[in-house]
């Protein structure tokens, strides 16, 4: 059986929500999609998702190198707030980029790892 990411890249590959509820976004991070949280260093020293990558705010437009262009990239923050506007800034750097609506918080309240 096909993925979720399968088969909606298959559908449209620029078909990527803007905004995935945290049951997506546990499916696309394990069909393969890059975790990034781009939440600051005291927030993620908190608690983190342990596949995720730590690229804060700050720094996204430049450390984006980090990330493979061609892999979708979920993207959390505490809330979902920061998140909506680095997956916006993302995608205008031409990655497939979505944001975790309810952040770090709704990852781990859906029984998503936190370390």
């Amino acid at each position: 059986m096909a993925s979720f990411l399968d088969r909606l890249l298959k559908r449209d590959p620029d078909a990527l929500p803007k905004n995935v509820r945290v049951d997506r976004a546990l499916e696309l991070v394990a069909d393969g999609a890059q975790l990034v949280d781009v939440r600051e260093q005291s927030e993620w020293r908190s608690g983190h998702a342990p596949q995720a990558r730590h690229i804060p705010m700050g720094r996204l437009t430049n450390d984006a190198r980090r990330l493979k262009q061609d892999v979708p990239v979920v993207v959390m923050c505490a809330s979902g707030s920061r998140s909506r506007t680095a997956a916006a800034q993302l995608r205008s750097m031409g990655y497939q980029a979505t944001s975790l609506s309810g952040g770090l918080a709704a990852w781990r309240m859906a029984g998503g790892a936190v370390r």
